[in-house]
């Protein structure tokens, strides 16, 4: 997230709260696709992590950036932490120096695909001088996390003192992972609910499909999204399947209960971060909050606090997706070209929902818990997260033809997912090709995937 909000209008009441998420609601003629893709960077010459400070550091990477762009930098305490743009997107820095590009809502894959280009042009005209490239990996293949640099960004200091009270991966999750995820509209409490309900089942899936982050530490680490499994501890409070999502009578109340009993982190009042982690939203709102006695709860509190939780699915004034490791630019656009095909056409998102209809709380919570370390193979009632992902990609591929939008070459959507395609029929994820790899030609080693895996 490039920016925490910053409006001082007050919250009084839970109906507000609801409010603030059916605020979101579009028309379907309006509705957008984002994407928010981190890489990794390291020096090419050593293959050694970057840290913030110095002539070829982050902070010289978006210094250069802001004047090869001129988006407007985003300031915390002195240092530069991002960029923005009028015409909306966003640079931002995660914990370890993953570099993330949060973009614009835009129309179609075909732009989403476009922006993703032109923006990845723009950073290795000012990384290359500095001979800084991106990993295509979700984690970190080779430092270890004492290795790590940490960026100066005041949220990410009270998160890295809360994150070892609640879970033991959660440093791991800040400082050496890096994802994708696709934000996507709906149009009203119902649309929400049945895309919500679609997307959380067939998350596992995304996870198996995705699956780039098989090395920590200079060697194999037993799973094929290793990235996905450091989620699973975290943080209980604000992650995972949301199984209250699928009770009869879900809606946005039901959110903004489950939101209302997730600990904070930190209460924004100017340009100074409090640490409020563990305190309630409920004692804000009436003014009780031990560590801001007196302090009543915003606009921008709320979203910063929605902000701060990490489940599967993230419910905004958007739906974001969240299960997948980053990749290359192709399998970027098909990470976006995968959700928008399955849950953008109604017919699509009715035979995404009978898909998974049959799924149990357990069917659900046992795919996410095995999908990290099989992938494909993982079993979901009955059958393989294989054979649910070809069927899926099947009705994302019908989604995406309904939707008709073309390029100038008149070639729709469905053309980015190609690459998913390829895998579903080799049945082989990205990750077990590296591994493969990594006992053949790259001599047990992981120093070729700086070379190789690189955008």
């Amino acid at each position: 997230m490039a920016r925490d909000s910053n409006d001082t209008t007050p919250l009084t009441t839970r109906a507000e709260l609801i409010e603030w998420f059916a605020a979101g609601e579009k028309p379907r003629a309006r509705f957008a696709i984002g994407t928010e893709h981190e890489k990794i960077p390291f020096y090419r010459e050593s293959r050694a992590p970057v840290p913030y400070d110095g002539d070829r550091g982050i902070r010289a990477l978006l210094e250069g950036l802001a004047g090869e762009t001129g988006w407007e930098p985003i300031v915390d305490l002195g240092n530069i932490i991002g960029l923005s743009a009028e015409a909306g997107g966003a640079i931002s820095i995660e914990p370890g120096g993953q570099f993330e590009l949060s973009g614009a809502a835009l129309p179609d894959v075909h732009a989403t695909a476009a922006e993703l280009a032109t923006h990845l042009a723009a950073t290795k005209r000012v990384a290359d001088p500095l001979g800084i490239g991106f990993l295509t990996l979700g984690m970190s293949p080779k430092w270890r996390r004492d290795e790590t640099p940490v960026m100066p960004k005041s949220r990410y200091r009270i998160m890295a003192g809360y994150m070892p009270k609640v879970g033991s991966l959660g440093l791991d999750m800040m400082l050496r992972t890096a994802t994708v995820q696709v934000n996507l509209d709906f149009a009203s409490e119902g649309d929400m609910v049945r895309k919500m309900r679609a997307s959380l089942a067939l998350q596992p899936v995304a996870t198996a499909l995705f699956a780039n982050s098989p090395f920590t530490d200079g060697r194999p680490n037993g799973f094929l999204s290793r990235r996905s499994e450091i989620w699973r501890d975290t943080d209980a409070d604000r992650t995972g399947m949301l199984p209250f999502a699928f009770d009869a009578g879900f809606g946005y109340e039901a959110y903004v209960d489950w939101l209302l009993d997730m600990p904070m982190y930190f209460v924004k009042r100017g340009d100074t971060y409090h640490d409020v982690s563990g305190a309630s939203f409920r004692d804000l709102m009436a003014g009780k909050l031990p560590q801001l006695p007196g302090e009543f709860a915003t606009v921008s509190d709320w979203a910063n606090h929605a902000s701060t939780a990490f489940p599967e699915v993230r419910l905004k004034r958007f739906l974001e997706m969240r299960g997948a490791d980053v990749g290359d630019s192709g399998m970027i656009a098909a990470q976006a070209a995968f959700w928008a095909g399955l849950l953008y056409d109604e017919a699509a998102l009715d035979a995404a929902l009978d898909l998974v209809k049959g799924w149990s709380p357990a069917n659900r919570e046992a795919a996410r818990a095995t999908a990290p370390r099989l992938g494909l193979a993982t079993p979901v009632a009955n059958t393989t997260l294989g054979a649910v992902a070809a069927e899926a990609l099947a009705i994302a591929r019908s989604g995406l033809r309904a939707r008709g939008r073309r390029d100038a070459e008149g070639r729709d959507e469905t053309i980015y997912l190609q690459p998913l395609e390829a895998i579903v029929a080799a049945g082989r994820t990205r990750a077990e090709d590296l591994l493969a790899d990594y006992e053949g030609r790259w001599g047990a080693c992981v120093r070729p995937a700086f070379a190789e895996c690189v955008f």
